[in-house]
């Protein structure tokens, strides 16, 4: 179990859009929500979503199955790797997020500050 369930910050049937205007409206740096992801990909069920300077993220979850792991977008050399999605949501509440605009090619970081709620 990823710990998601009975957690404020999971929005579990909202959809990608959904999940984009409420952070838009929240307009808080750090805002942020987990969602499933709309692939339903059992290797990337979730997607962290935040709001950063005016822009919205939506990081992939990917559910490593050897080690029954959880991490954070495209598999790379060294990442971090957590029991449950609620371990990696309460490690970026006080580590930095590392944001990656992939369009623009630029680096941001902000930590998991304000739970958002899908109304």
């Amino acid at each position: 179990d990823a710990g998601v369930h009975s957690k404020a910050w999971y929005a579990a049937t909202c959809d990608r859009k959904t999940a984009e205007d409420a952070l838009y409206r929240s307009n808080k740096d750090g805002s942020f929500l987990i969602r499933k992801s709309s692939g339903q990909d059992s290797r990337q069920p979730y997607t962290l979503v935040v709001f950063y300077n005016r822009r919205v993220y939506n990081i992939p979850i990917r559910f490593i199955e050897s080690t029954r792991q959880y991490a954070l977008g495209r598999e790379k050399c060294g990442e971090e790797r957590f029991g449950s999605v609620a371990e990696i949501v309460e490690n970026h509440q006080h580590t930095s997020l590392v944001l990656i605009d992939s369009q623009n090619n630029t680096k941001d970081s902000t930590k998991l500050k304000h739970v958002v709620r899908v109304s």
